[in-house]
């Protein structure tokens, strides 16, 4: 069992093995809780969980659907264009 102190400024370091094993770098966020049993740290995550509703309409295309092989030859025909111009 490893141990640790708290500082003057309320900090506290977490032994090495423990972030190593966690693969918790420097500037992870924790939540802090109070328990019965004592204090429990929980990484948050680093984003919002989301469903695609909440984010399919970001992309701003409003036309038609198009095919993956259509994407693929508007996709050539700009690195078409870009060439050319060098």
């Amino acid at each position: 069992m490893d141990t640790t102190k708290l500082s003057s400024k309320g900090q506290i370091i977490l032994p090495m093995p423990i972030r190593v094993a966690h693969k918790w770098q420097q500037g992870v966020e924790f939540s802090v809780e109070d328990t019965p049993e004592g204090i429990l740290l929980r990484p948050l995550k680093p984003f919002k969980p989301t469903q695609l509703n909440d984010v399919v309409g970001c992309a701003g295309y409003t036309g038609p659907t198009r095919t993956l092989a259509q994407m693929d030859a508007a996709i050539a025909a700009g690195i078409n264009a870009s060439h050319d111009r060098d």
